[in-house]
């Protein structure tokens, strides 16, 4: 009995040794998934914790499509403003604030737009944007000087906020991307209260 017991003990402590128990893998703990390693766990996870590039709805791809432009005629009215001589420091503090603000917002959409596989240019879209400026508008804020320039600013780019605050009102309820979310809604928020700064300046200069 005694040579029949001892090769089963000596098979047993090799599996010990070698952590070969049924469906174990080397390097495996108590709490791995059988048959796998901390590292095949971890690679599985990744995908869940960041966006893919499909990760996207056609909400969040109108939202981008449409922001950019919106964003890009923001920070040429600001340029217009910056370009005269002798404005109101409070103005030019807030021009310069609006395209520090919108210019990187500009560029992360149209990173997300290429990320997506989707066209950067809105197509149609962009003739229905709240709060865009015509070309005489636009004529209308260069041509001006002094305090008028410093007013007819004001009175635009409020509008034109409003219009922004209403197109990230729409992709905070309704888009799935997380980060162009978090972005509407950052959006409505900063956009928001410069409105009230401005409204509270609007008076200064009529």
């Amino acid at each position: 009995m005694k040579r029949s017991a001892l090769p089963a003990s000596l098979l047993a402590l090799a599996f010990a040794l070698a952590g070969c128990a049924p469906g174990a893998q080397p390097g495996s703990s108590p709490d791995s998934p059988a048959g796998g390693s901390g590292m095949h766990t971890g690679h599985g996870s990744a995908p869940s914790s960041a966006p893919t590039a499909g990760d996207h709805s056609a909400a969040d791809t109108m939202f981008a499509q449409m922001m950019i432009p919106h964003h890009q005629q923001a920070v040429e009215m600001s340029d217009a403003v910056l370009a005269k001589d002798g404005m109101d420091p409070r103005i030019i503090g807030l021009a310069t604030g609006i395209k520090a603000a919108q210019g990187p917002e500009i560029e992360k959409m149209t990173g997300w737009l290429k990320a997506w596989g989707e066209p950067v240019a809105p197509g149609t879209a962009h003739h229905s944007m709240e709060g865009m400026m015509s070309g005489e508008d636009m004529a209308k804020l260069r041509e001006a000087e002094g305090d008028a320039a410093a007013a007819l600013f004001l009175t635009q780019m409020i509008a034109h906020h409003q219009g922004a605050v209403k197109m990230a009102e729409k992709e905070a309820s309704e888009g799935s991307n997380p980060e162009a979310v978090d972005l509407a809604r950052k959006i409505v928020e900063d956009q928001k209260a410069e409105i009230k700064t401005m409204e509270d300046m609007l008076p200064d200069y009529r």
